[in-house]
């Protein structure tokens, strides 16, 4: 493997991912997650796995995919899941949502008594590195905290093993937080002195309020618990129609009658088969 003279990996940085190879990544990424590679994405796949081939020392994106396909234990295979994944999010992002959290579906738990035999049980189904999981744990614990007895208890998952590692550690930079209010910054962040100056963390109470796992929404659902909230925003742009119809059908199940849907501003499922009622524009309660 030849060094150009600025000690780049030349041998791979002129690799380019082909047509028929794009496509048999595209369709094992489709195989094993659901999303949708388009043909467009193949220059973006390129720059991604080049990115890959040089940590794992591997020469072509041919050996690569063969790489991928021999490893038994799957590690691989998370690692390009992790490459090909979008992982976008803030705090209070589509703040609108978790308005309605706490004006409509919180008062409405309370008013039902669910928390009290059972615990409330909120899903944020593609956490990325947890921002929009501890916005929910923020809203949920500064709404219950003024209706004591009432237990929760707030699941996070994503596919991307990155992420997920980002997201247990709550820390962010300061740059990442300017759309927290202040009663909760105060509330729920811990700022950065000395050499953590300019960064944020997420207090102990609060980071134990959620509970993290990778999980992919291909698979099965494990929880044998009804669930009372689910989120899944800004994740169905990436699947074909099949894979969105198979998904909603499975958050239906999911739910407890009462519950609520949460999906992102971009999306809709009006095209879709479902027996949710629409109580805002994204969102959907069962009824």
């Amino acid at each position: 493997m030849a060094l150009n003279t600025s000690g780049s990996l030349s041998g791979i940085r002129s690799q380019q991912l082909d047509d028929a190879l794009f496509q048999k990544f595209s369709n094992l990424v489709y195989e094993k997650t659901g999303i949708f590679l388009k043909p467009e994405k193949k220059e973006l796949l390129n720059a991604r796995l080049g990115k890959r081939l040089r940590a794992t020392g591997i020469d072509s994106f041919k050996e690569y995919y063969e790489l991928v396909m021999g490893d038994a234990s799957g590690e691989e295979l998370i690692h390009l899941i992790d490459c090909v994944s979008t992982n976008f999010t803030s705090f209070f992002r589509e703040n609108s949502h978790f308005e309605i959290l706490a004006s409509r579906v919180l008062p409405a738990f309370v008013n039902e008594g669910r928390g009290r035999n059972k615990e409330i049980l909120f899903w944020s189904s593609a956490s990325s590195s947890g921002e929009e999981p501890y916005t929910m744990a923020m809203v949920v614990d500064d709404f219950l905290s003024r209706h004591p007895g009432i237990r929760y208890r707030i699941m996070a998952t994503d596919i991307s093993t990155r992420v997920l590692a980002q997201a247990k550690k709550g820390v962010y930079s300061e740059d990442r937080i300017t759309k927290v209010p202040q009663s909760f910054l105060k509330k729920y962040f811990q700022k950065g002195v000395g050499r953590a100056e300019g960064y944020v963390r997420i207090k102990e109470e609060l980071r134990r309020m959620v509970q993290y796992d990778r999980f992919n929404l291909m698979g099965e659902f494990p929880w044998r618990e009804a669930i009372d909230v689910i989120f899944c925003r800004n994740v169905m742009i990436y699947f074909n129609r099949e894979t969105q119809q198979e998904l909603i059908n499975k958050f239906y199940k999911a739910l407890t009658p009462g519950g609520y849907l949460f999906i992102g501003h971009s999306e809709s499922i009006s095209g879709l088969q479902h027996n949710f009622v629409q109580v805002d524009a994204t969102a959907y309660l069962k009824r």
